[in-house]
C-alpha cells in the first residue's frame, strides 16, 4: 500500500493518477475541509478511463500535525510520497509554515520509522538550493541569510528526511522548479494561466527553472529504480525569464502577452506599498519583500545529476504549456473546474 500526503494538490493528485494507472493501491491524506471535487474534476479531464480510477482512492481525513489521525493511516503502508505543504512567502506565516512544513515532515518521518515503512519520497523545492550564479546544482549550499520563510521551512523539512535516511529509511528528495500542470488555476503556478488569460502587460525582471508536473511524478520512480536513495535531485526542464514564460503562455492561449519588463527598483517600491496597504487594511500581503527579490533575480538550475542517473529526458516547457492550455480551455465545459 502507498500513502500520499498532499493528494489534493498539483503533484499529489497527478501521483494518484499515475500510481492508480500502474495498478497500485493508494491512500491519500486530506484535511476535513479539502475540496475533493477539484481532484475528481482533474481525473475526469484526463478521460473516461482515468475518471474511473478516482473511486479507488482511499481518502484518509487528517492533518500533518494530528498524530492520532495519521498513525492508523500508516497501517500496511510500504511507501510514502510526502507532497503536502503550505506555500506562503509572507513573514506573518512563519510559525504556520514551521508547523506544517517542518513539524509535519518530522511527524511523517517518525511514523515511517515507527511503522517500518521501507521508502519515503519527499517533494521539496529549488528554494532550498543556495547561490545566485548558476547553473546551480545540488552541491550549492543553502544560505539562511539569503532566503525566505517558505524556503527555510522546506530546508528544515529536508533535514528531517535526511535524518530518516540515517535511521534506515530509503529516501529520495526532489527539488523541482516552478511546476506547471493542469487543474489548479487559482493557486500556485496555475495563476500564471489565469492572469495571462485575463490580460497582463507587465513581467518581473528575473527568471527561474520550470518543469512539468508529469516529469516530477515520473522522476520519483526513475530515481528509485536507478538506486538514487538518500540523495536529492534538482528537477528543471528549462531555465526561463518570467517574460519568456509568460509570453509562451500567452502564445498557447492565443492572447496578448506582456510587453513591459519591470525594473528592480519598481518591485522594491511595489512591495513597500503592499506592506503599507496590508498594514493599514489588516489584509493579506500580495507582494512580500522576499517575493519581490525572487522575482527580480535571474537564477538558473542544473538537472544534470538526475539526467545522468536516470537517462531522464524532460518535456520541453513549450510542450508542457500546450498540454496545460488544453486543460485550461476545458474549464467552461463542465469537464474541469
Amino acid at each position: 500500500m502507498i500513502f500520499i500526503t498532499g493528494g489534493t494538490g498539483l503533484v499529489g493528485s497527478h501521483l494518484l493518477i499515475s500510481l492508480l494507472h500502474s495498478g497500485q493501491k493508494v491512500k491519500a491524506l486530506c484535511r476535513p475541509e479539502s475540496d475533493l471535487e477539484k481532484v475528481s474534476a482533474l481525473f475526469k479531464s484526463y478521460g473516461t478511463q482515468t475518471a474511473g480510477l478516482y473511486p479507488k482512492i482511499h481518502w484518509v481525513k487528517g492533518d500533518l500535525n494530528d498524530l492520532p489521525s495519521l498513525i492508523h493511516a500508516f497501517d500496511d503502508v510500504t511507501e510514502v510520497y510526502h507532497c503536502g505543504a503550505l506555500i506562503s512567502f509572507n513573514p506573518r506565516d512563519r510559525e504556520l509554515l514551521r508547523r506544517v512544513n517542518h513539524t509535519g515532515t518530522q511527524n511523517i518521518v517518525n511514523l515511517c520509522l515507527y511503522k517500518g515503512v521501507k521508502r519515503l519520497y519527499y517533494c521539496s523545492s529549488i528554494g532550498t538550493i543556495g547561490g545566485i550564479k548558476g547553473p546551480l546544482t545540488e552541491n550549492d549550499l543553502w544560505d539562511f541569510t539569503d532566503s525566505n520563510v517558505y524556503a527555510t521551512s522546506k530546508y528544515l523539512a529536508e533535514m528531517e528526511v535526511w535524518r530518516g535516511g540515517q535511521e534506515g529509511l530509503e529516501t529520495v528528495i526532489v527539488n523541482p522548479g516552478i511546476i506547471f500542470g493542469p487543474g489548479f488555476w487559482n493557486q500556485g503556478s496555475g495563476q500564471f494561466f489565469t492572469k495571462v488569460a485575463g490580460g497582463i502587460k507587465f513581467a518581473p525582471p528575473g527568471g527561474t527553472g520550470f518543469v512539468g508536473v508529469w516529469d516530477v511524478v515520473r522522476s520519483f520512480e526513475a530515481i528509485a529504480r536507478n538506486g538514487g536513495f538518500n540523495q536529492r535531485f534538482i528537477l528543471v526542464s528549462e531555465n526561463l525569464t518570467y517574460i519568456e514564460v509568460l509570453s509562451q503562455i500567452a502564445g498557447v492561449l492565443k492572447v496578448p502577452g506582456p510587453k513591459i519588463k519591470l525594473k528592480q527598483w519598481q518591485l522594491e517600491c511595489l512591495w513597500r506599498l503592499d506592506w503599507f496597504w496590508a498594514t493599514m487594511s489588516k489584509g493579506p500581503r500580495k507582494l512580500t519583500r522576499a517575493t519581490a527579490q525572487n522575482l527580480s533575480r535571474p537564477r538558473e538550475y542544473s538537472s544534470e545529476k538526475a539526467r545522468q542517473l536516470t537517462g531522464f529526458q524532460f518535456q520541453p516547457i513549450g510542450d508542457v504549456l500546450e498540454r496545460c492550455a488544453d486543460h485550461f480551455n476545458q474549464r467552461g465545459t463542465g469537464i474541469q473546474s
